[in-house]
């Protein structure tokens, strides 16, 4: 374990649930010369011992959703789907049968988890693929009038590990630029397909303006790396809380997601006592849409405005917010 992190640790114990909680302002104003100190020394900063709490207000633990936009950016043929996998002669253009799983997406689910979401009073980050905002304008501007951020997603479903540094600069650029001009709203954050990022995408996301992404799943906080020599935000991202490994995957019944998530951010409230936790939990269009799914995702977000001390945040508040703060974890790896 790192000096940091070990100093960083022995902070939070004696922390404790009792600390004051400083204002979301007073945090943020606090937080540039310190975040700088710690930059240069590489040691936890003196500010990681004011008094204060890990998140702005009264919050206690964060919960950060990602709604994926996804459907109608699919390759016609050839994608993943609950369908048995046929390899289609180069005489059938498409796959039919799939393409109408996918626009159950942009049909019923989208629609039916914005509605979810205005009922919660929840944000969320929807991570767009360019394609899919391409061939629904409406719905795409739709998402962030309802006030949610649209997030890079890609321009189209592709392996960008493989490509060149070249192309996969151009790729990263035409997936914001394709949300962006749709929806008007500045791209910060970036998902790669299936998480599967390359050699050079951390320091070309950097390079390009984005400010995080959300490609590891190793932590429950988020944290600053160093790209290009400069902080780079990582919002970590679940496989363990995710509607397409668990309900898809693994045959997870509605109720047995439902309880996943439960398990999860009960640990995780009371983990945040004592420290900084954010619990992450995936919505792919269209399998969280669905009725019995969106009856589940009701329940769960009942169950957490419960408990007092509980925000949803967007990612892109998140990764500004971990930027200033000065309590903010920095790894010493970049993976």
């Amino acid at each position: 374990m790192s000096s940091v992190n070990l100093q960083r640790r022995t902070f939070l114990a004696q922390a404790g649930a009792g600390a004051a909680v400083l204002t979301a302002g007073s945090l943020l104003g606090s937080a540039n010369a310190s975040a700088a100190q710690a930059g240069q020394s590489g040691a936890a900063p003196a500010a990681r011992q004011a008094k204060g709490g890990f998140w702005p207000g009264d919050t206690r633990l964060v919960v950060s959703i990602s709604m994926q936009f996804e459907a109608g950016g699919q390759p016609l043929k050839g994608t993943d789907s609950p369908f048995p996998k046929v390899d289609f002669p180069d005489s059938v253009p498409a796959d039919p049968a799939t393409n109408t799983w996918f626009a159950y997406g942009y049909r019923e689910g989208i629609p039916r988890l914005l509605d979810l979401w205005d009922r919660h009073g929840v944000k969320v980050t929807s991570h767009m693929i360019g394609d899919a905002v391409k061939r629904h304008p409406q719905l795409a501007r739709e998402i962030v009038a309802r006030g949610h951020e649209a997030a890079g997603h890609g321009p189209r479903w592709s392996s960008q590990f493989a490509m060149s540094r070249d192309e996969e600069r151009t790729f990263l650029r035409q997936a914001a630029s394709m949300v962006q001009d749709v929806t008007g709203q500045p791209v910060s954050g970036y998902n790669c397909n299936w998480l599967r990022r390359g050699p050079n995408t951390l320091a070309l996301l950097q390079e390009l303006g984005y400010v995080y992404h959300i490609d590891d799943v190793s932590r429950d906080e988020p944290f600053i790396e160093q790209v290009n020599g400069q902080d780079f935000v990582v919002v970590p991202y679940t496989l363990r809380n995710n509607d397409i490994v668990l309900i898809e995957g693994r045959n997870y019944s509605p109720s047995q997601f439902l309880e996943q998530v439960k398990l999860d951010f009960d640990q995780l409230y009371e983990e945040a006592g004592s420290r900084r936790r954010m619990m992450s939990i995936s919505a792919h269009d269209r399998i969280s849409g669905t009725p019995q799914m969106v009856r589940v995702w009701d329940e769960f977000l009942r169950y957490a405005n419960s408990h007092p001390g509980v925000a949803f945040m967007r990612k892109d508040a998140i990764a500004q917010y971990t930027l200033k703060s000065p309590l903010s974890l920095r790894e010493h790896e970049t993976l």
